[in-house]
């Protein structure tokens, strides 16, 4: 089951990514478990980062993971202020850059890291295929 709530947001988003994240853990080979996606503002996220990773900066994402086996289970924390602000920064849709965050925490639970840079290009390059067959 995948759920969306807020926390520190008058905002909502659209949320009919459903279907799609799950297909995308089904191409990855994995069984849905439960994954919550916490959406936030920058401040919020800020305190998740410093208080459970002793980071001391803003991201976008922070990704808790609960995985069993082949079942994805996690928290999915994400900052709305930082997708726009991201958005903006590459020229890009709010809504591209939004799925490709949301993405990015399922491929993480499915085992993806980003640390180095051959990382980060598979990891990009998972990315810009799901953003493909969302759309």
């Amino acid at each position: 089951m995948i759920q969306f709530f807020y926390e520190n947001l008058s905002e909502s988003v659209n949320t009919d990514y459903t279907k799609w994240l799950e297909e995308i853990i089904l191409s990855e080979g994995k069984k849905l478990g439960e994954i919550n996606y916490i959406f936030c503002n920058d401040d919020y996220l800020l305190k998740v980062n410093q208080d459970y990773l002793q980071h001391d900066y803003y991201t976008d994402i922070i990704t808790f993971d609960y995985v069993k086996g082949k079942t994805i289970s996690g928290e999915i924390f994400v900052s709305l202020q930082r997708i726009s602000d991201n958005a903006s920064t590459l020229s890009k849709d709010y809504e591209e850059e939004l799925r490709r965050v949301l993405a990015h925490g399922v491929l993480h639970l499915s085992g993806y890291k980003d640390k180095t840079e051959e990382e980060e290009q598979l990891m990009r390059s998972k990315e810009d295929f799901y953003l493909a067959k969302f759309n």
